[in-house]
């Protein structure tokens, strides 16, 4: 027995020093050292003698124009903090706090923005606000005086971003709102309360910490925006950074160091706000609620006038929210030319958007007609459209179930020595990626890799040829760790410590305990973080525009690259179909991924049990010859 135990006790050993070398391989490997390179990287540029000049970079910055990156990203976080919570607000309060007929309705409505985002999101609203969109189109033949072109820059973005970014509102302050008590509503409104000073009064002083969370994030989102502003054409910082990547000094004057400057920027600001938002966190704001928690009652609005005016507001925005999504549902069954026109034809209804292939005829400027053979192609018939949802498949799977494999080895450690400074150190080194924006890791990467030089990945160049996938899975993988350990980690209180004593007395080993005990309890989480990195990862772009190359075209560039090459030498010709069948296909994968988490994983036993015995009752009632012995 000693000598089993003395085994035992080695082989932990040996797994607790490659697990902590593993870790160490990790975070200075993939985080701080690309990181510091590109930090450095600023202070090395070459002016036009070729001599190093360490503030060259800076001096740039100051007399040429990217300052006005930064305030364009500046001005746009500042607006978007206004209108996202002005709407996002209202959509939870009518839905949940009010009164509101068919509350149920619109709260669907509401929450379309969870399964379709980012390019998806945005040619949605290209398609219909564009300058030959559909609503746009529409007007301006009612109204011959109206600019078509209003759809750009930064008025495009902020209406986009705005109803894009209510997503965060639509989970987190509905889950606070209805964790109210209405004991002290009730108290309020005994005391002869109106209703408005009630939620100014009472309501709005619970959702402080909520709301102020809501807006870090949302300044962010808008601070680091990326696809709106590339799609609709408004010069911010992240866009900026992606152009300087690609470019070489030949072109401009010291391209890659300023695409640092702008990332560390964008850095500095985030994290000034993640410290904010630490801090004032930890300064607690708590309200004193009865010990008999009761649940929120939907208030009635006694004003006739505001009664309609709120059911008008409602509506107009469930009208915003839903349109972009019924209009690219129906025009993906429409032909191209429908599409085209921007015309809807219910006569002409078709599947060539998802599947199989058509020859397109057309004539040259020469007069003569030429064939194209299976120039109009569906999603899932065209080479393009079909690898990139390969490889955007491949890759988001493989970097979410990396990520959810090394934040339970993590967590799992970090319970174990949680009093220990190298638990306390491994947790902060696993949520180092939240200090940074996610543009910052991947030019970060992309800059350090792209080389021969990095000794402890081989001196392999990780951006040549197909080695690309390797670093965006890396970069999926390392931007997604912080997400899943806040997620996890809190699964793993759920652990009963008696359990593990149990196993341990009966001589079950450290692993086979894992494996057993711990990891079928943990189980359901893990997976709902799998599904809900899966489903942000499956159409990512800003990731994947950074990484550009032919090896690492992931689905969303290809649905990107359809605006510009739609019709090109009589190629795509249906290329704007294929885009609304490719945002549809991506509603359809979130819906069930959301489903699967929010609806059947959200789940208890007891509503588990009952759903099984209704089904039973139902088979019974279909087989009544049915032995009730049969399995």
């Amino acid at each position: 027995m000693n000598t089993r135990a003395r085994k035992r006790q080695r082989n932990m050993w040996i797994l607790r020093i490659l697990g902590i070398g593993f870790f160490a391989y990790l975070f200075f490997g993939f985080m701080l050292m690309p990181c510091l390179n590109t930090l450095l990287s600023i202070f090395r540029a070459k002016n036009a003698a070729g001599e190093t000049d360490p503030f060259a970079v800076i001096r740039f910055f100051f007399a040429g124009n990217m300052r006005k990156y930064v305030w364009n990203s500046l001005k746009l976080a500042l607006c978007l903090v206004v209108t996202v919570n002005i709407v996002g607000i209202s959509i939870v309060l009518l839905t949940e706090y009010f009164d509101i007929k068919g509350a149920k309705i619109l709260r669907l409505g509401y929450m379309t923005t969870l399964i379709y985002s980012g390019v998806a999101l945005v040619t949605g609203y290209l398609f219909l606000y564009a300058p030959d969109g559909i609503l746009t189109t529409a007007v301006a033949n009612a109204f011959p005086g109206f600019d078509k072109s209003w759809f750009t820059g930064f008025r495009a973005v902020l209406f986009t971003m705005t109803f894009a970014c209510t997503s965060n509102h639509a989970l987190f302050l509905r889950n606070a709102i209805r964790g109210i008590d209405y004991n002290t509503v009730e108290a309020a409104r005994n005391m002869g309360a109106k209703p408005f000073k009630v939620l100014r009064k009472v309501v709005f002083p619970t959702l402080i910490p909520t709301m102020f969370s809501l807006t870090v994030m949302t300044f962010i989102t808008g601070l680091c925006a990326m696809s709106a502003p590339t799609l609709l054409g408004y010069d911010s910082i992240n866009p900026e950074i992606v152009r300087l990547a690609g470019s070489s000094a030949a072109d401009e004057a010291f391209p890659q160091a300023r695409a640092a400057l702008l990332s560390i920027i964008l850095a500095m600001f985030t994290i000034i706000l993640l410290t904010t938002l630490s801090a004032y966190e930890r300064r607690g704001h708590y309200l004193s609620v009865s010990k008999t928690k009761a649940k929120l009652v939907k208030q009635k609005i006694t004003n006739p006038a505001a009664n309609v005016l709120a059911h008008i507001y409602a509506y107009v925005l469930f009208v915003i929210y839903m349109t972009p999504v019924v209009m690219i549902v129906i025009f993906s069954f429409q032909t191209y030319g429908a599409i085209r026109m921007k015309k809807l034809d219910l006569s002409q209804w078709t599947f060539i958007n998802f599947f199989g292939k058509q020859d397109y005829e057309y004539m040259t400027n020469r007069g003569k007609y030429k064939l194209r053979e299976g120039a109009i192609s569906g999603v899932f018939s065209n080479e393009a459209t079909l690898g990139g949802i390969k490889l955007s498949f491949i890759l988001s799977a493989i970097a979410a179930a990396m990520a959810c494999v090394i934040v339970v080895m993590a967590c799992n450690y970090i319970f174990k020595h949680r009093k220990e400074k190298s638990g306390v150190a491994l947790e902060y080194a696993l949520l180092f990626p939240w200090l940074l924006p996610t543009i910052l890791i991947c030019y970060s990467y992309r800059s350090f890799f792209n080389s021969n030089n990095v000794w402890y990945v081989g001196n392999m160049n990780l951006y040549y040829a197909q080695r690309v996938r390797m670093l965006i899975v890396m970069a999926y993988t390392v931007t997604k760790l912080p997400f899943s350990l806040r997620m996890i980690k809190a699964s793993f209180y759920m652990i009963d410590e008696e359990l593990e004593d149990a196993a341990r007395n009966l001589g079950s080993s450290p692993i086979r305990t894992f494996l057993r005990v711990k990891l079928p309890i943990i189980l359901p989480s893990v997976l709902a973080v799998f599904a809900l990195n899966f489903n942000a990862l499956f159409t990512e772009y800003d990731m994947s525009a950074t990484f550009a190359s032919s090896y690492g075209t992931s689905y969303a560039m290809v649905i990107q690259a359809m605006c510009r090459e739609e019709g090109l030498y009589g190629y795509n010709v249906n290329a704007s179909g294929r885009r609304c069948a490719s945002t549809v296909f991506i509603m359809l994968v979130s819906g069930l991924i959301l489903y699967l988490v929010y609806g059947v994983g959200a789940r208890d036993l007891e509503e588990r049990l009952e759903i099984r015995k209704r089904r039973k009752e139902r088979l019974a009632r279909l087989l009544p010859h049915r032995k009730k012995n049969d399995p």
